[in-house]
């Protein structure tokens, strides 16, 4: 059938242009909230989000711990919006991420751990939003309007917010140009060929996403976009995981992602992506250190931190084909709406 352009597919398209404007607008408030946490120097910091957003977090807290050795744990919103629990964040910091600004939970969470002695920042695309009213620290992702239901710009702009405010708390120059060159970069990594990726899924409607480190991130929001946009079943492990039990489902042509950046875990990835690939599944890494893997193109940044972030932008472009493929609409995916505002 020929190829529907869906709004998600114009959004897809539009990251590198969403990317260069945070670039030329975000600057200002990243540096002053860089600066608060170098003078807090905190002992931890904490995440509270959901959804794509959570993801994003997982990113951020394999970038804080790689960059500048500070432990970052997720915080579940229920302790505060459900438990009505405090807990005990003096010299913490706590960095909130909402697209919408909307979930009662997120914002009741960053007004828990303000209150109980972290320094807040809220990552979100509504700088009138009630998280921003709630946070120190609002950082605009500029990302422009999303109207399709799967966040795909808004992911990219949360994902750069966070590693651009990180790379400016370190003081990281070499991070910092491979943020700036990623809306050039961004645009090759969206025109990459991965279509033998949906060639091979088929009528199948299984399939495993594979991550290590920052890259493990990618995964998981892999896993669930082909949820929401291909209503395919797809389950996220950490590469370090997948062969202590999940392999046991593998059969024969059983489709797996391996998601791997430019760093030390590369080896580890590609080692297991062979590993399953001799057990008979058909798996594609971002890799060419696979040898009984198919490698798919890949666009590198320059930087291991900033890879992840290309990758997903090839994925992005490839699972909205999946989705036109099998006829469905990825802008309005069955049971759900753009905000979800859970409590």
């Amino acid at each position: 059938m020929p190829h529907v352009e869906t709004q998600m597919r114009r959004e897809v398209l539009e990251i590198p242009v969403a990317v260069q404007r945070l670039l030329d607008h975000g600057g200002d408030d990243i540096r002053r909230a860089a600066d608060a946490i170098r003078e807090r120097n905190p002992a931890f910091m904490i995440s509270v989000a959901r959804g794509s957003s959570d993801h994003v977090a997982t990113y951020l807290k394999y970038a804080a711990e790689l960059l500048t050795g500070t432990p970052m744990a997720s915080v579940g919103p229920s302790i505060a919006s459900i438990y009505k629990r405090q807990l005990t964040l003096t010299g913490s910091v706590c960095l909130s991420v909402s697209q919408s600004g909307k979930s009662p939970d997120i914002v009741d969470t960053t007004h828990m751990a303000r209150a109980g002695g972290a320094l807040t920042l809220a990552m979100t695309n509504d700088p009138n939003s009630p998280l921003a009213a709630a946070a120190d620290h609002t950082l605009n992702l500029h990302a422009g309007p999303e109207l399709s239901v799967a966040a795909t710009k808004t992911f990219v702009n949360s994902a750069v917010a966070g590693i651009w405010l990180l790379a400016e708390w370190a003081e990281d120059k070499s991070l910092c140009a491979a943020i700036r060159d990623l809306p050039e970069r961004l645009e090759r990594a969206i025109a990459m060929d991965w279509s033998m990726v949906q060639t091979a899924l088929g009528h199948r409607n299984s399939i495993y996403c594979l991550g290590r480190g920052p890259a493990y991130a990618i995964s998981n929001e892999a896993a669930l976009k082909f949820k929401e946009t291909c209503q395919i079943h797809a389950e996220s492990y950490s590469s370090a995981e997948v062969l202590h039990g999940p392999v046991s489902i593998v059969d024969s042509g059983f489709p797996v992602i391996a998601f791997a950046a430019a760093d030390e875990a590369e080896t580890a990835l590609a080692d297991v992506a062979d590993a399953i690939a001799q057990k008979g599944a058909t798996v594609f890494a971002t890799t060419p250190q696979v040898r009984h893997t198919t490698s798919l193109p890949t666009e590198r940044t320059g930087h291991s931190l900033t890879d992840p972030i290309a990758l997903i932008a090839s994925f992005y472009a490839m699972v909205e084909q999946v989705a036109t493929s099998r006829g469905i609409d990825p802008d309005t995916p069955r049971h759900l709406k753009k905000v979800t505002e859970t409590r």
